[in-house]
């Protein structure tokens, strides 16, 4: 299944004999090892030798070792030096920080810093509310980690943890101009990482939770949104959700199903399948069907964590038991979230017909999306070398967008219901969908503005009936009576 990618590119300085034949050899070698050539540049060119850098993608660091030593071991040919390039691309870090302002001369330095910033800051201690337009807190995101989930690699501390917030705040930059950084606690105490974020929150209009492995995750989460007057956002959970059901959305479009008709089954049960469950449930399903690797979820397991008991009291209205292989059976929608390799062509073929199969493992899904084909009528991975890559980006992004702008303090799920149905719409209002195309690219620059667009309107709206509440309640109360009082 795997092919060979950019992940795993290198680049290869070779010297070689200056014949006719030395360009076809070398690229012969390399495309024979299963090597996929990029670029083929000569760097020098001498009487008796070239120098070559010779570009291509491997399927594993592994094999892009097998690939150099197919080259060196050609007649005449000494390799100078190998760079991985994703290891380039690191080098020094991903992001920085640069000023907004000038500071060429005396006069730019005293209002950027003292004298003239003492009068911003005692604006802000008259008003703090100021600071979210004052500051970078208007338009700034902490990225925080424990370090204990990143990826598929698992429990690998903070400092291994930091490519990857790196990689989301460059991410949050290029797609909605948001200011993220990355904050990797050296703890894994729930009551440690919820003090830390407390102390650090000043600075920041939203708070997006990483890589923290459940059941900690949630815990955090529901600490932070009580304690913090702004949005806090697990993306892992609520990303994923996103992004999940605005596919499905347009999945049930393409083999005309209805989602109240269909029993939708979730195999993984973590942060990602859990928020995708809760989130999908306000679509009203026939019936959802949790599994994990323990089996379907169900109320009489006795599961002693207080996620998974939620989870069976809220799904599988029948009562249903037994493995993943039960669990699809005569399903409609496939949603994994969970390992590599869990579910076989058999077991799809035993779906109602227009089956869908979200397999979201990543890198490796659960099912090869070319088995899931020869039965299901609509395959989306995480991956971007399939068509229909289900990825975060085209959520969090837009979504931060929105809410930094309308300075929300909290996040609902009337907000990520939106962001869902706009990112289906960003395919279906163009009439668009079919089944390899059932959500925008991640490069389609319409998605974050139409994502924030969407929160900022529900935002309003919120913000809209709550102050109608407040006032009519004020209108209610009786002049000079005991507060709590009310006209009968």
């Amino acid at each position: 299944m795997a092919v060979p990618g950019p992940g795993y590119s290198i680049t290869v300085r070779v010297e070689a004999p200056p014949s006719a034949s030395a360009a076809g050899d070398l690229t012969s070698a390399v495309g024979r090892a299963g090597g996929v050539i990029t670029a083929f540049d000569v760097v020098e060119s001498h009487a008796d030798r070239i120098v070559v850098d010779i570009t291509c993608n491997a399927l594993s660091s592994d094999h892009a070792e097998d690939l150099t030593d197919v080259l060196r071991a050609l007649p005449g040919v000494g390799v100078r030096k190998v760079s991985d390039r994703t290891f380039l691309v690191h080098l020094g870090g991903k992001i920085e920080v640069n000023s907004k302002v000038a500071l060429s001369n005396r006069d730019d330095l005293s209002r950027a810093y003292t004298p003239g910033v003492a009068r911003v800051c005692t604006a802000i201690a008259d008003n703090p509310e100021d600071a979210r337009r004052l500051t970078v807190k208007r338009n700034s995101v902490a990225v925080v980690t424990d370090g204990s989930a990143v990826l598929g690699l698992g429990n690998i501390g903070p400092e291994a943890a930091l490519p990857v917030m790196e990689g989301k705040a460059a991410l949050f930059k290029k797609f909605a101009g948001v200011n993220a950084w990355p904050v990797c606690l050296n703890t894994q105490d729930p009551d440690e990482v919820v003090r830390a974020v407390e102390l650090i929150a000043p600075v920041y209009g939203g708070i997006n939770l990483e890589d923290i492995a459940a059941p900690h995750c949630f815990e955090i989460e529901r600490r932070l949104r009580d304690k913090l007057d702004i949005p806090v956002f697990h993306d892992d959970q609520h990303g994923t959700a996103i992004v999940v059901l605005g596919a499905l959305r347009n999945a049930l479009r393409v083999v005309d199903k209805d989602i109240t008709d269909c029993r939708v089954v979730v195999c993984g049960v973590g942060a990602a399948g859990s928020a995708i469950i809760r989130l999908l449930q306000h679509k009203q399903p026939r019936d959802v069907i949790a599994a994990d690797i323990d089996g379907i979820v169900h109320s009489g397991r006795g599961d002693t964590d207080a996620n998974l008991r939620s989870i069976a009291e809220s799904t599988n209205a029948q009562g249903r038991t037994g493995g993943l292989g039960d669990a699809v059976a005569g399903a409609d929608v496939f949603i994994g979230v969970s390992a590599p390799n869990l579910l076989s062509a058999e077991q799809v073929a035993t779906m109602n017909p227009g089956a869908i199969v979200f397999a979201l493992a990543n890198p490796d899904p659960e099912i090869d999306p070319l088995e899931a084909q020869q039965h299901a009528a609509v395959v989306a991975t995480g991956r971007s070398d399939y068509p229909n890559q289900i990825n975060n980006v085209l959520a969090f992004p837009g979504f931060f967008r929105g809410l930094l702008d309308a300075h929300a303090r909290e996040i609902t799920d009337e907000m990520m219901l939106a962001a869902a149905d706009t990112v289906a719409d960003v395919v279906d209002s163009n009439d668009r969908v079919n089944a390899s195309f059932i959500v925008p690219s991640v490069f389609d620059t319409s998605v974050a503005p139409a994502v924030a667009e969407a929160v900022r309107r529900v935002v309003a709206s919120e913000r809209q009936e709550a102050e109608s509440v407040t006032a009519a309640s004020s209108d209610a109360a009786i002049p000079g009576a005991p507060a709590g009082s009310s006209k009968s």
